[in-house]
C-alpha cells in the first residue's frame, strides 16, 4: 500500500498539477504590440517598444528563467526596470518603462518596454502560471490581415483610375469609326473615278 502512495506521489511531483494554465506571449516587432495568450486564448494586447536599430530585440521563441520585481539596468543608468521578465542570458527582459510616450514604436536598447501597469498584469500572470509554462516569441512577420485604410486607399485607385481607362476605350472607338469612315470615303470615291469607265462597257 505505502509503495502504490510513493508511486502516485512521485507522478505528481513529475507531471505537476493537471491545471497548470500554459501563457504564450508574442511580440510583433512589426506592429511594436504583445499579444497574451492563456490556454489559447486571447487575453491581452498591448503596445510594446522593442529595440531601435543597432540594439534589436533578437527574435525567436524563449522560455523566461528569471524575475525580478524591482530590478535596475546596471548597463544603462541604473534605468528603472519594474516587474521584469529575463528571457536572454545577454540580458533582455520584458519590462515596464517610464516612457510611455514611445510605445508603439521602436526605443529600447534591446528589451521590450510595456506601459508599467500592463507589466505589473503579465508579471503577476507569469507568476501565477509558473517559469517552465511560459513561452516568450519575438517575431517581425507583418500581420496578415487587411489593413482598413490600405484597403480604402486601394479602391480608390482603381476608381481613379476608371474614368482615364474609359477615355482611352473612347479614344479608341472614336479612331476605329473614323479609320472605317475613311476607308468607305476610298472606296466612294474610287467608283466614282471608274463609273464613265463601266458605262462605256
Amino acid at each position: 500500500m505505502r509503495l502504490r502512495l510513493l508511486t502516485a506521489a512521485l507522478i505528481i511531483m513529475i507531471a505537476g498539477p493537471a491545471s497548470a494554465a500554459r501563457v504564450v506571449v508574442t511580440i510583433n516587432e512589426h506592429s511594436q504590440e504583445m499579444t497574451v495568450m492563456v490556454d489559447g486564448r486571447q487575453e491581452y494586447v498591448w503596445p510594446v517598444s522593442t529595440g531601435v536599430a543597432g540594439y534589436g530585440t533578437p527574435g525567436g521563441t524563449y522560455t523566461p528563467f528569471r524575475m525580478e520585481e524591482y530590478h535596475f539596468s546596471e548597463e544603462w543608468d541604473d534605468a528603472p526596470m519594474p516587474n521584469s521578465i529575463f528571457f536572454t542570458r545577454l540580458g533582455h527582459a520584458i519590462h515596464g518603462t517610464e516612457h510611455i510616450d514611445k510605445l508603439g514604436k521602436r526605443a529600447s536598447h534591446g528589451c521590450v518596454r510595456l506601459d508599467p501597469a500592463n507589466a505589473a498584469v503579465l508579471f503577476a500572470l507569469v507568476q501565477e502560471v509558473g517559469l517552465p509554462n511560459t513561452t516568450i516569441v519575438i517575431t517581425a512577420k507583418a500581420d496578415k490581415k487587411p489593413n482598413a485604410a490600405a484597403v480604402l486607399a486601394k479602391r480608390k485607385r482603381k476608381t481613379d483610375k476608371k474614368p482615364a481607362i474609359l477615355a482611352d476605350q473612347m479614344s479608341d472607338t472614336i479612331s476605329v469609326a473614323e479609320e472605317r469612315a475613311d476607308n468607305r470615303t476610298n472606296k466612294t470615291n474610287k467608283k466614282r473615278e471608274l463609273w464613265p469607265y463601266e458605262r462605256v462597257n
